[in-house]
């Protein structure tokens, strides 16, 4: 292993935990925190701080708001000045949050890693040096927004035949197109019924304590 560690998270577990459907495979990154230098010369974020702040549209690597979708499961690895009592804490409290929702079908499963080596960064750039930081990949379905909108601009484009030319004259044919916005028309649906799923059981049985 590169660092000490008091949990340690090899990489081909992310697959294991991550993917429960071979086509539900797209992953949402988020990092925390996010701060300049002049913020962190004031204020050092406690570990429920940055677990929460982890969670926010603000800290997503892709434009998607996990709030509007159900997580399948989270990996969270930490770095720097970490206990694993302080994450249990914080996994906890986020487990009752109504903003963090997860499917039916899944128990609210979350894979944590601590590594004790501090967070490092560019010399002079914009991000701060700072004792803890996390680093969360997680399957979520709002992740079909990045497709919608891809699809969006895709239909635009195609519509007018936009680069259509390019891609023939090198030896595409113009069916593949349409197989292709099928295809993620159709992942776009996956994501759909992943997070619906149970949600017909749900209905059955309302009104009951659990």
């Amino acid at each position: 292993r590169r660092f000490d560690a008091a949990i340690n998270v090899d990489v081909t577990e992310f697959q294991t935990n991550l993917v429960p459907y071979p086509r539900i495979h797209f992953m949402l990154s988020s990092y925390a925190p996010v701060i300049s230098a002049e913020k962190a010369y004031h204020e050092q974020l406690s570990v429920p701080e940055i677990t929460n702040s982890v969670f926010e549209p603000s800290s997503m690597m892709a434009k998607c708001d996990p709030r509007h979708g159900k997580y399948m499961a989270c990996c969270l690895m930490y770095r720097g000045d970490v206990v694993p009592k302080d994450v249990n804490a914080a996994v906890a409290a986020i487990k009752t949050k109504r903003t963090v929702q997860f499917v039916d079908w899944c128990p609210t499963g979350f894979k944590c890693g601590i590594n004790y080596q501090p967070p490092t960064v560019v010399p002079g750039g914009d991000l701060a040096k700072v004792q803890r930081a996390v680093c969360m990949i997680s399957n979520n379905t709002a992740v079909a927004e990045v497709f919608s909108r891809i699809d969006h601009k895709f239909d635009l484009m195609f519509a007018k035949r936009a680069f259509v030319h390019w891609y023939v004259g090198e030896g595409m044919e113009e069916g593949e197109f349409s197989e292709a916005r099928e295809d993620l028309a159709a992942l776009e649906k996956d994501y759909e019924e992943v997070g619906a799923e149970g949600v017909d059981e749900e209905d059955e049985g309302e009104g009951e304590d659990y």
